[in-house]
C-alpha cells in the first residue's frame, strides 16, 4: 500500500468515525446548522479524495449521500428520520469499503445500486423518498411523535414518551432494518449493524502532547546522565547493570519521541510554487522556482515557525528582487528570473538558503533611507561594511520600495522574519551583490533536541561540541604531533596538510593569548565548519554524552560562538559551541572583514611545500594541494624491483622516483617521500629534506632548459625551482596519464595562469577527463565559434579582460554552450564568494588545488547533481 492511500485511509477513517453520533444529534435537534455543515464537509471530503484516487465505488456512495446532505444544509428539505437512516446506511457501506481497502489495498467488489437509489430517492422526495426506495413492498407503521425528550445521559433515553397510532397496514420491519440490510448485502465485508470501523494504523496527536513527551524525555535523559555519573564513581555498584539497561531504554525512548516530531522541510514550502506562479502572473514576470533538499527533516514546531518567514522572503524575491523581463534583457540576463530554495543539515543545524538572480539591494538607497529615518549618522554609514548596511532591511518598518503594492512595500515583514527565526534560537543573514542577486541564509540551531556531544575543557571551563561536527581528535605531546607556528598563527601539520587552529581559551577571552613559538600541550578537536576543517585547541577531553539542548538566552544571542546550553550529569550548566560561529569569530574562512580583505589582496596566493632534493641547496616548491601526504619511510622498507626503487606501503607496492642524484638510506635510516595518489594508484617522490609549508604569491618565470621543472619563482625571499609534477609522475609510471581518450568526459579549462594550467591539467587527465586548456575567455569563446563541444567548463574567476562571471554570462545568452555546466575554480572560496557564485549561476564553486573537491564538483555538475 502506498503512502498516499495509507494517509487517505487514516484521515477518512477518522473523519467518519463520529458521524453516526453527529447524525443522531442532527436528527434529534431537527437541523442544527453547525452539525450539518460538519457532516456535509466530511462526506464531501471523502467523495473528493475518492475521485482523486479513482475509488469509483466509494465515490458513488459518498456522492449520493452528499446530494441528500446538501439539501439539508441548504434548507431545501427538512431533516427526516428516514433520510438520516439512509445516510447511516451509506456510512456503513463506506466503512465496509474502507475496511476492504485497508486489508487488500484495492476497492472490494460490491453492488451499491439499491443504496444509491435509496439516497437519490430521498433527495428527490425531500428526504421522505428513502423509505419507499429502501422498502418497496413494506409499509412503515404510522407513528406520531407527540413528545420526545432525549436527555444528555444515555441511561435516561427510556424516560422518552412515544405515543403511537395504528397504521393502515402494519409492517414486519422498519426502514432502519431495511437500510442496514441493503448496505450489508451490498458490502459483504462491512460489519453488520455494528458500524465498526477498520483498525486505524495511525492516530493524530496534538502538538501539546508531543511537547510534553519531549520535555519528559529530556528530563529523563538528564536524570539518566546523573545516575550514570554516580555509577562511574562506584566500580562495584549493584546498580550498574540496571542502569545500563535504563540507558538503552531511555535512548530508544527519546529517539522515538523525536521521530514523532520530525517532518521534511518540504512541508513548509509546499505552497510556494503556487505562490510564485500567481505572483509572476500578477507582476508580469516569468519566474522559475528551484527547490532542493526538501527531504531534510526538522522538528515540527520549528517547521511551523519558519513557514511564514519563508513565504515572505520568497514573495520579496518575486516583487523586489527579480527584474521585469525587459529590464533583464537590457542587463544581459535571461528573461526568466530564478529563485533557488535549498535546505541542508550541517552538524546538527538546518541551513536554508533562498537566493535569486535579480538586481540585488540598492545599498545607496538603503543608506539614504537609514539616514532619513535616523538609524545612523553619515559618518557611521560611511564606515559601515556593505553587509552591515544591508542588514538595515531587518529593522522594523524599514522599506526601500517607492510605492505600496498588494505584495509588499509597507515596511512590515523582514523584521518579523528575523524575530520569528530568532525566537526559535536561529539566525538570519543576508548577502547581496548589485546586479547579480541576493542570498538570505537561515540557520536554525539545535533546539528542543537531544544530541551526542563531546565535552572538552579549556581555561578551567567545560564546553560541549556537537559530535556530528567532530572529525577526529589529535593528542599533542612532546616528541609526537606538535603545534607549529606560521607567524603568530598556530597550525597543525596533519597528514601533510596544514590545519588552522583556534585556541579556545584566548578566543573566548578566558585566558591570555599564547605567544608565537610557545609549546602547546593538550588536544586538538578537528571540526568541520562552513568554510572547511579547522582545529580547536583545548586542555582536556572528557567523555561523549547525550545532552539536552536548550536555546541560548536572548541576552546571549549575539555571542556567535555558542548555539545553546545544556545541563551535564553532575548538574553543571555548560555552553554548546557553534563550530561555524567560532570559525567566523576567529577569522577562519570568510567570517570577518579582515579575512575578506586579506582574501581580496591574496587572490593569487597558494600553499606551497618547500623541500630540497638531489643534494642541491636550491629549494624546490610544489603546490601542497597536489601532494596526498608526506611519509618518512624506514630505509629497510625500500627495495629494488626491475632496477627501480620501490616500497611496500599500506598493502601494495609504491614506485619511488628520486629527484636528482640519490643515495639510498641505510637500514637504520629513513627516507622523506612526497606521496602522490590517484584512487588506488600511488607514487612517491624521494627528497632530501622537507623545509616548510607556506603561502606565497607565485610569479613564475618559465624555463624549458631544465626538464622536470616549470621554472623559477621567488619564495620566502629566495629563488626557488617549481616542480613539474606531470613530468615526474610520467617518469615513475608511464601509464599514470594513460586513460583512453574519446570515452572520457570532455572538459574545457579556462585559466590565465600557465603555472596553474600545468598543475591542474595533469590532475584532471589522471582523473579520466579529456582536457582542453585555454589561457583566457576569448580563446574559449573562439572554440565555441569553431563548433567545439564540452561536457563541462572549469573556469577561473579573476582573469584579465573578460572574467569568469562575464564568461558565464556570455555562455548563457544563447547558442550551443548555453546549457553547459560551469564550475568556478578560484582562490576566493569563502561563504560570501560561494553565495555570489551560486547567484551568478555556477554549478559548483571550489577552491584551487583542493583536488578532491574539484573532482567531486565536476562529477556532480556533469551528472546533473549541481
Amino acid at each position: 500500500m502506498d503512502d498516499l492511500l495509507a494517509e487517505f485511509l487514516a484521515e477518512t477513517t477518522e473523519a467518519v468515525a463520529d458521524l453516526d453520533t453527529a447524525l443522531v444529534v442532527l436528527e434529534r435537534q431537527g437541523g442544527d446548522a453547525e452539525t450539518l455543515a460538519r457532516i456535509f464537509r466530511a462526506v464531501h471530503s471523502v467523495k473528493g479524495a475518492a475521485g482523486f484516487l479513482a475509488l469509483h465505488r466509494l465515490g458513488a456512495v459518498a456522492h449520493a449521500a452528499e446530494n441528500l446532505l446538501g439539501l439539508y444544509r441548504d434548507g431545501e428539505a427538512p431533516v427526516t428520520p428516514a433520510g438520516v437512516t439512509a445516510v447511516l446506511a451509506a456510512l456503513d457501506a463506506i466503512r465496509g469499503i474502507l475496511n476492504g481497502l485497508g486489508e487488500t489495498g484495492v476497492e472490494p467488489e460490491g453492488d451499491d445500486t439499491a443504496l444509491v437509489a435509496a439516497l437519490d430517492a430521498a433527495a428527490a422526495a425531500g428526504g421522505d423518498g428513502a423509505r419507499t426506495a429502501l422498502e418497496p413492498d413494506i409499509a412503515l407503521p404510522a407513528m406520531e411523535v407527540s413528545a420526545i425528550e432525549l436527555p444528555e445521559g444515555p441511561a435516561e433515553v427510556a424516560a422518552a414518551t412515544l405515543v403511537e397510532e395504528p397504521a393502515v397496514a402494519p409492517a414486519p420491519a422498519t426502514a432502519t432494518a431495511a437500510a442496514t440490510a441493503t448496505a450489508s448485502a451490498a458490502t459483504p465485508a462491512a460489519p453488520a449493524a455494528s458500524g465498526a470501523a477498520p483498525a486505524a494504523t495511525s492516530i493524530r496527536v496534538s502538538l501539546g502532547v508531543l511537547d510534553d513527551l519531549m520535555t519528559l524525555a529530556s528530563e529523563l535523559v538528564l536524570v539518566r546522565n546523573q545516575l550514570l555519573q554516580i555509577a562511574r564513581s562506584e566500580t562495584t555498584s549493584p546498580f550498574a547493570a540496571p542502569l545500563g539497561r535504563l540507558s538503552r531504554i531511555t535512548s530508544d525512548l527519546q529517539e522515538g519521541v523525536m521521530k514523532t516530531r520530525m517532518q521534511p522541510v518540504s512541508a513548509a514550502w509546499g505552497a510556494l510554487p503556487r505562490i510564485v506562479r500567481d505572483l509572476g502572473a500578477e507582476l508580469g514576470k516569468r519566474i522559475d522556482l528551484a527547490m532542493s533538499g526538501g527531504d531534510t527533516e526538522l522538528d515540527r514546531q520549528v517547521l511551523e515557525s519558519i513557514r511564514d518567514p519563508l513565504t515572505h522572503i520568497v514573495r520579496n524575491s518575486c516583487d523586489h528582487g527579480l527584474e521585469a523581463p525587459e529590464a533583464r534583457r537590457l542587463a544581459g540576463k535571461p528573461e526568466i528570473g530564478r529563485i533557488n530554495l535549498s535546505a541542508r543539515q550541517e552538524g546538527g543545524r538546518i541551513v536554508i538558503e533562498i537566493s535569486d538572480d535579480g538586481r540585488g539591494l540598492d545599498l545607496a538607497r538603503v543608506r539614504a533611507r537609514a539616514l532619513e529615518r535616523g538609524l545612523a549618522t553619515e559618518a557611521e554609514l560611511a564606515g559601515m561594511r556593505e553587509e552591515d548596511v544591508a542588514r538595515f532591511v531587518f529593522r522594523a518598518g524599514f522599506s526601500t520600495a517607492e510605492a505600496i503594492t498588494a505584495v509588499s512595500g509597507r515596511g512590515v515583514g523582514m523584521d518579523v522574519v528575523r524575530s520569528n527565526i530568532e525566537r526559535i534560537g536561529g539566525t538570519v543573514d543576508l548577502q547581496t551583490f548589485t546586479g547579480q542577486g541576493t542570498t538570505i541564509t537561515i540557520r536554525i540551531p539545535l533546539t528542543l533536541a537531544i544530541v551526542s556531544a563531546l565535552v572538552v575543557q579549556s581555561a578551567g571551563e567545560r564546553f560541549a561540541i556537537p559530535q556530528a561536527t567532530v572529525v577526529e581528535l589529535v593528542g599533542l605531546k612532546a616528541g609526537g604531533i606538535m603545534v607549529e607556528w606560521l607567524d603568530a598563527a598556530p597550525v597543525l601539520r596533519l597528514r601533510g596538510q596544514l590545519l588552522p587552529l583556534v585556541a579556545l581559551g584566548p578566543q573566548l577571552g578566558l585566558e591570555a593569548p599564547r605567544e608565537a613559538g610557545q609549546a602547546v600541550e593538550g588536544f586538538v578537536a578537528v571540526l568541520q565548519g562552513d568554510s572547511g576543517r579547522y582545529g580547536i585547541l583545548v586542555d582536556s577531553v572528557f567523555d561523549t554524552e547525550e545532552i539536552v539542548v536548550k536555546p541560548v538566552a536572548p541576552i546571549l544571542r549575539d555571542l556567535t560562538a555558542f548555539s545553546g546550553n545544556t545541563i551535564l550529569g553532575d548538574g553543571s550548566i555548560i555552553m554548546i559551541l557553534d563550530p561555524a560561529g567560532i570559525a567566523r569569530l576567529s577569522g577562519i574562512g570568510a567570517g570577518s572583514a579582515e579575512a575578506q580583505e586579506e582574501r581580496v589582496a591574496d587572490t593569487a596566493r597558494t600553499q606551497v611545500l618547500l623541500f630540497r632534493a638531489g643534494g642541491s641547496a636550491t629549494p624546490i616548491a610544489v603546490p601542497l594541494g597536489v601532494v596526498a601526504r608526506l611519509e618518512s619511510l624506514p630505509g629497510a622498507s625500500i627495495e629494488t624491483a626491475g632496477g627501480r626503487p620501490t616500497a611496500q606501503h599500506r598493502g601494495q607496492l609504491m614506485p619511488l622516483v628520486p629527484i636528482g642524484p640519490w643515495n639510498a638510506p641505510g637500514p637504520q635510516g629513513s627516507q622523506p617521500v612526497l606521496v602522490f595518489q590517484d584512487g588506488a594508484r600511488q607514487l612517491g617522490l624521494m627528497v632530501d629534506e622537507i623545509i616548510d609549508v607556506l603561502e606565497e604569491t607565485l610569479v613564475l618565470r618559465p624555463s624549458d632548459a631544465v626538464p622536470g621543472f616549470l621554472g623559477v619563482a621567488i619564495v620566502a625571499g629566495r629563488a626557488t625551482d617549481v616542480l613539474d609534477c606531470a613530468y615526474w609522475l610520467r617518469l615513475g609510471d608511464p601509464g599514470w596519464f594513460g586513460k583512453s581518450q574519446g570515452t572520457a568526459p570532455r572538459l574545457l579549462l579556462v585559466e590565465d595562469s600557465g603555472f596553474f594550467r600545468q598543475i591542474v591539467v595533469p590532475a584532471l587527465t589522471a582523473a579520466g577527463y579529456e582536457v582542453t586548456a585555454c589561457a583566457d575567455a576569448a580563446q574559449a569563446l573562439a572554440l565555441r565559434e569553431e563548433g567545439a563541444m564540452f561536457d563541462c567548463v572549469l573556469s577561473d574567476i579573476e582573469m584579465p579582460g573578460m572574467d569568469g562571471f562575464a564568461l558565464l554570462q556570455e555562455m548563457r545568452r544563447d547558442g550551443p554552450w548555453s546549457r553547459i555546466p560551469v564550475v568556478a575554480l578560484t582562490g576566493k572560496a569563502g561563504p560570501a564568494d560561494v553565495a555570489r557564485g551560486r547567484v551568478a549561476g555556477f554549478a559548483q564553486y571550489v577552491a584551487k588545488f583542493d583536488r578532491d573537491h574539484v573532482l567531486e564538483a565536476l562529477a556532480r555538475a556533469i551528472g546533473g547533481g549541481a
